[in-house]
């Protein structure tokens, strides 16, 4: 893609947005294999970095094309420091914004890069800790790689097949399960597989939080396949 981009002067942006972060973590730093070939990518620290919503990093090469993109100066909006500093509202849509990048400072100074790396490999043994109980479930099935901290996961119980019907029974399961209040979980479709996204991303999630999502799980899949 990198090679076609360059080749027909097209413009090559990565979302990184949640997978990015985990690429601190030296060990996985291969997700990002190929990245000085873009021209921009973005990472959002309120995904996988502990931020309040909403932040993002954009990382670009060519700050001069980004600013012809969207530089409008009306005469009322030029200044004497237009040469000294950077006016971000020549990098975007919005000419004033929120001092955004405040809060993550305050994340990258309380944890440091050590304390933030912890956090994420934690989350990703968890994860893959999770993956391997939905894999030894016989009621269960995973639906997708888990290289990182969220598994995607359906029920297959006994007596449903077809994926109308498992569809049904899996976002009733998903339903019955945030409907407790005790764990929320969102769903995609994969190749028209109706799927239940567990995501281990919180700062102060451990590994008492995925035994008790273990255990509600069971409890609501035992639930609706006795009904």
């Amino acid at each position: 893609i990198a090679d076609i981009c360059r080749r027909e002067n097209i413009w090559l942006h990565v979302d990184a947005a949640y997978g990015g972060t985990a690429a601190l973590l030296p060990e996985m730093r291969y997700i990002l294999n190929g990245i000085e070939k873009a021209d921009s990518i973005v990472v959002n620290p309120h995904k996988w970095m502990f931020t309040p919503i909403d932040l993002s990093i954009f990382f670009t090469n060519k700050p001069a094309i980004l600013k012809r993109a969207f530089s409008i100066v009306p005469e009322y909006l030029k200044t004497s420091e237009d040469s000294v500093v950077d006016n971000y509202m020549d990098y975007g849509v919005q000419l004033g914004r929120r001092f955004r990048s405040l809060k993550l400072w305050f994340i990258l100074r309380y944890f440091g890069t050590e304390g933030i790396r912890r956090r994420i490999r934690n989350h990703i043994k968890m994860s893959s800790e999770f993956s391997a109980w939905v894999d030894d479930n016989p009621l269960l099935e995973r639906c997708a790689p888990a290289p990182l901290s969220t598994v995607c996961f359906r029920a297959r119980p006994a007596g449903v097949s077809g994926d109308d019907k498992l569809n049904a029974f899996n976002e009733r399961l998903m339903n019955s399960i945030n409907s407790s209040g005790k764990l929320f979980l969102t769903h995609t479709k994969l190749n028209g597989k109706f799927v239940i996204r567990l995501v281990i991303a919180g700062i102060r999630m451990n590994e008492r939080h995925v035994e008790e999502a273990k255990q509600l799980i069971n409890e609501k899949l035992t639930e609706l396949t006795a009904n």
